[in-house]
């Protein structure tokens, strides 16, 4: 698989705050990569340095094969957009986007047609002499992306690109980046880590300024998961000992009594299962378990997953999740 962006061994120190301590990890092309953290973890600062905004202690970052120490060799290669975007209220979009792209060395017919056709992959070309002023915050928020795909980058940064955004907004931004994902590489920093799992084919999660976890989502979440499994009655421990057998299962264990009616039975006994996928599907073991459960005649009235991306994330950082 290719990368587009390669971080090796970088540090970056503020005083006696370590902010990054040797932190490694490469981008896929194509990918929408999620930067995880908790406050303080980093994040901010590899962002800036990513963009040159800073210079970093130790360490080298390439980006498309360039040293970003070289920022002007990606000059409309690489696009970012901070967290604090802001625009002129009292300026008609159109007019301050062109205003960008004429800086960027567009000729004025360029720069007109690039803003129209970033406006209209946001859904915002019917706006384009509105005054900034009169979007609602989700519309703003739609022009960011606008300008940070403005002259089609290959590489994007988004710094918490949902912030402040209602559930439908959301979802908009969400299904927008997805769609871009076929122009640009994509890497995304949010504290919504449903949202991550759900938007991300990679990630990486820093802490305290360390590397703690890097790779790809369903590598992360499906290597070692967890599910929950009330059944009609405790399993016995020969039982136990059969389904562990299962190829796929790490451990199995009774966790508890999972609640109980007024009769015996309506009673359910919680089995939490650890399952690795390394050799065979999810899906192949879970099928197999049922299978044993149901020979030994009990039957599983539910199934739910324990472990997701923010149940490693909070194991990883210490309970955090506190993203700003």
């Amino acid at each position: 698989m290719t990368h587009v962006v390669s971080i090796q061994g970088l540090s970056k120190r503020f005083g006696r705050i370590q902010a990054l301590s040797k932190v490694s990890f490469d981008v896929p092309s194509h990918s929408i990569f999620g930067l995880l953290g908790p406050n303080g973890a980093g994040k901010t600062t590899l962002f800036s340095i990513i963009a040159d905004f800073l210079k970093a202690d130790t360490g080298i970052i390439e980006v498309l094969g360039i040293d970003t120490t070289n920022i002007r060799q990606l000059r409309g290669r690489l696009s970012i957009l901070p967290q604090d975007a802001r625009f002129q209220r009292n300026v008609p979009i159109l007019e301050q986007l062109v205003f960008f792209r004429l800086l960027a060395g567009r000729t004025k017919q360029q720069a007109r047609e690039e803003v129209l056709k970033s406006l209209e992959l946001v859904g915002l070309q019917s706006f384009a002499k509105r005054r900034v002023g009169s979007l609602s915050h989700g519309m703003v928020k739609r022009l960011e992306i606008a300008q940070a795909f403005l002259g089609n980058p290959e590489v994007i940064l988004l710094d918490e690109p949902t912030a402040g955004l209602d559930p439908a907004a959301s979802r908009q931004i969400r299904d927008l980046v997805k769609q871009l994902q076929e122009s640009a590489t994509i890497i995304v920093s949010s504290h919504n880590l449903d949202e991550i799992q759900e938007l991300c084919d990679h990630v990486a999660i820093l802490n305290l300024g360390n590397l703690v976890l890097s790779g790809s989502v369903d590598e992360i979440t499906l290597a070692d998961r967890e599910y929950n499994m009330t059944m009609s009655r405790p399993l016995q421990n020969n039982e136990l000992q059969q389904i562990s057998s299962i190829q796929g299962v790490r451990s199995i264990q009774m966790q508890s009594h999972a609640g109980a009616g007024h009769g015996k039975s309506s009673a359910e006994y919680l089995v939490k299962l650890n399952l690795s996928a390394e050799n065979v599907s999810q899906d192949s073991v879970l099928a197999a378990i049922l299978r044993g459960v149901l020979d030994m005649n009990v039957t599983p009235r539910k199934i739910t997953e324990g472990r997701s991306l923010e149940s490693q994330f909070l194991e990883l950082t210490g309970g955090q999740n506190n993203n700003p």
